[in-house]
């Protein structure tokens, strides 16, 4: 129940104590894969550039929170299981490899969607105003399905890993409350695994004509995510 999967989250004891060489060689990798979102890397000549560069921080600060909560879930993990085996290392090579390769679509979805809602990117009464990011109709669809698997790939791989931590419940001496912890876990990376599939499906097979059906699929994470915790 709800009381249960919070005294868990209080009472998980903590196996990995110090940082390890692989938790340290993942934060440099998740560091540089912030500095790909950088708005710019140079300062604003002209007050249009200037524009441009505030237009990005918005979606950077999106794609940045993203990255942070990535980081704070591995941090977690490594924090509560303290595992170093060789399949965990794979693992974790495979979820930063991932990781690095999502950077440009996250970004470039953050800044499309973003132009769409407030108009950023709409062309000003001389012809000056700031470019949107350049996506034909018929690419939308291409465009969800592969920020789809970028979204399918992190959370699969985080999935793999609790369910080798759960495997490992006996070695590990989980406790009845770190081991329901550990499937509550399991459960919300299978739901958003999940989601990201049938938005990809939905914008594979409907074509440019179901893109948006394709983003607005993601909502569905909210009530399948909050729904069992509210009904403990």
């Amino acid at each position: 129940n709800k009381q249960a999967s919070t005294q868990a989250a209080a009472d998980f004891r903590w196996r990995g104590t110090d940082v390890t060489r692989l938790e340290g060689f993942t934060d440099s990798v998740l560091g540089f894969a912030i500095t790909l979102l950088v708005v710019s890397l140079d300062v604003p000549n002209t007050f249009d550039e200037l524009l441009r560069a505030l237009r990005g921080f918005v979606p950077f600060g999106l794609c940045f929170a993203y990255l942070v909560f990535l980081w704070y879930q591995h941090y977690l993990y490594f924090r509560r299981y303290g595992l170093n085996t060789t399949f965990v290392l794979w693992c974790n090579t495979a979820l930063l490899f991932v990781i690095l390769m999502y950077v440009y679509p996250l970004k470039f979805l953050a800044n499309y969607l973003l132009d769409g809602l407030i108009g950023l990117g709409a062309p000003g009464p001389d012809g000056s105003g700031l470019t949107p990011p350049l996506v034909a109709e018929d690419q939308l669809h291409i465009l969800m399905i592969v920020y789809g698997l970028g979204f399918v790939a992190v959370r699969g791989m985080f999935l793999i890993l609790y369910l080798y931590a759960y495997r490992q419940r006996g070695n590990l001496e989980l406790t009845a409350l770190e081991r329901f912890d550990t499937l509550t876990t399991i459960g919300g990376n299978a739901i958003n695994v999940a989601v990201g599939c049938l938005s990809i499906g939905i914008a594979a097979w409907g074509g440019a004509g179901a893109a948006s059906l394709a983003g607005w699929t993601y909502l569905l994470l909210f009530p399948l995510l909050t729904a069992p915790a509210m009904a403990a």
